[in-house]
């Protein structure tokens, strides 16, 4: 797949483009179905597909004290979009001018941009441009003037409600994470670079990878049996997500750590990625560091056990 920075930059030829527009986040059954359907038009059509996107969540600049836990981090968005066999991703920077830009100049700037577009995909509710004026409707009208076809595609349904992100996240917050794999598509899980943590699980016999996961949807606090993919490849891990309250300490941080089995190395600076398989249990305050350590060996006997 092809990355752009600007529509300028597929230079198509004489090739026309099917587009697919959207946010993304989490990639799941929904956001599948629009980028297949661009897919499918494309190859129907002699045309390149090709998906928009946008490198922030919208409410980070219009909104910022009501931006959503993210599903997916932007670099597992990306790679998620690229698997699904599109020919190019065009990824835009949401910043306060872009949302200061009516719909309809989005779409003229990116029809004028790509040379020829033959269609556009989104789902039947997405709202673009300035205060999100923009809609279907707006998309047809102008693609009755400027000859593109528009899909506007229902949600996709599971269990008698529609597959949103706004859903997975409440059921990842929840720890349903059978239910949020099943509206995703693929096993949840969560991304993040390696950061240096303060050696605790070192001193315990059990070092561990802290991931940076700011603004990220996390399922309850515990401890969790992962696949942890980093380099290209994939190892048996025990997450732990909390606080840390056998520690005892005043301001106690939020930490997301995973310690994998038979690893030796640093892994500093490095992106992982951690795929959920079972909840092992909540997290709890132990008597003494002593009586933690136990509990961590009992926990990475039981992954070797489950995977």
């Amino acid at each position: 797949m092809k990355n752009l920075r600007s529509a300028k930059d597929l230079k198509p030829g004489r090739r026309c483009v099917c587009l697919a527009i959207g946010f993304f986040d989490g990639v799941h059954l929904g956001h599948q179905q629009i980028i297949r359907q661009t897919i499918a038009d494309a190859r129907q059509h002699d045309a390149l597909a090709v998906v928009v996107t946008f490198d922030r969540h919208p409410n980070s600049v219009v909104a910022p004290a009501h931006v959503p836990p993210l599903i997916y981090s932007l670099s597992q968005k990306l790679r998620t979009i690229a698997a699904l066999g599109a020919d190019a991703l065009l990824l835009l920077r949401f910043n306060r001018r872009f949302s200061e830009e009516s719909g309809e100049a989005f779409v003229r700037k990116l029809v004028a941009g790509f040379g020829s577009v033959h269609s556009i995909c989104v789902g039947a509710n997405f709202r673009f441009g300035h205060r999100r004026a923009g809609n279907v409707a707006l998309l047809k009208q102008l693609g009755g003037e400027l000859g593109f076809a528009v899909h506007g595609l229902a949600a996709v349904s599971l269990d008698g409600q529609a597959v949103s992100s706004t859903r997975i996240r409440r059921t990842i917050q929840a720890g349903q994470l059978d239910a949020a794999t099943q509206m995703l598509g693929r096993s949840s899980s969560l991304c993040g670079t390696v950061v240096r943590g303060d050696g605790l699980g070192r001193k315990l016999g059990f070092p561990t990878a802290n991931l940076a996961v700011a603004g990220l949807v996390l399922p309850p606090h515990g401890v969790y049996a992962v696949q942890a993919t980093v380099h290209g490849r994939t190892r048996r891990g025990v997450l732990n997500i909390g606080v840390r309250p056998t520690l005892r300490r005043a301001k106690p941080q939020l930490r997301v750590e995973v310690h994998l089995l038979d690893f030796h190395g640093e892994l500093y600076g490095e992106e992982m990625e951690v795929t959920f398989v079972e909840k092992l249990r909540g997290e709890r305050r132990f008597p003494s560091l002593d009586a933690l350590r136990r509990q961590i060996a009992k926990d990475v006997a039981r992954v070797r056990r489950c995977l």
